[in-house]
């Protein structure tokens, strides 16, 4: 009888590994934690308080039309350029007459303009390489587009938190982008 139990116990245990370790994560994986539904109750919860739902400061471009552009809810007739929380009429009538002293605005600021987006009518067209080369000297990236695409990019890169100027000029015809308050108008 004492044989009998001895066979048993002796083939019910596995051999001894050469190495423990490996054995052990074979048989068991072990892990350092495991979470379950419950163990949400043991912390407490996470509570975010907003400040403020929109940023106040920024400036964003609601839409634009032939004649100029709504922001803010203001309507800003002509070409325009925007800064981080102003709005200032731009002197020039077309791509053509931006110069580096028309552009003399963005590197007089302070905090410093990261970018600025430029919106040339209602197709993308080259600025004079001198104009860009000295906005590249102060180090501002210039960004040139169609003004719909233009009005975009910069909501983009306001509502992302970066310094940012835009220089517009209306496109020229019917093109218009409404937002959803004036559609309904």
């Amino acid at each position: 009888m004492a044989t009998a139990l001895g066979f048993r116990c002796l083939f019910r245990t596995r051999p001894a590994p050469l190495c423990r370790h490996v054995d052990r994560l074979w048989r068991n994986p072990r892990r350092g934690h495991r979470l379950s539904p419950a163990d949400d109750e043991l912390y407490q919860r996470t509570r975010i308080s907003l400040l403020q739902s929109e940023f106040p400061q920024a400036v964003y471009i609601d839409s634009y039309s032939s004649r100029g552009f709504t922001i803010c809810g203001n309507r800003v007739f002509g070409p325009c350029v925007l800064l981080p929380q102003t709005v200032v009429q731009w002197n020039v009538g077309s791509h053509q007459d931006i110069t580096e002293e028309s552009f003399s605005l963005f590197w007089m600021l302070e905090p410093r303009i990261e970018i600025v987006v430029v919106g040339t009518g209602n197709k993308t067209e080259r600025l004079h390489p001198q104009v860009l080369q000295a906005m590249r000297q102060r180090g501002i990236a210039v960004e040139v587009q169609d003004t719909p695409n233009a009005c975009a990019t910069f909501n983009f890169l306001c509502h992302e938190g970066r310094v940012t100027g835009a220089a517009l000029i209306p496109p020229p015809g019917e093109t218009a982008l409404a937002s959803s308050g004036q559609a309904s108008e």
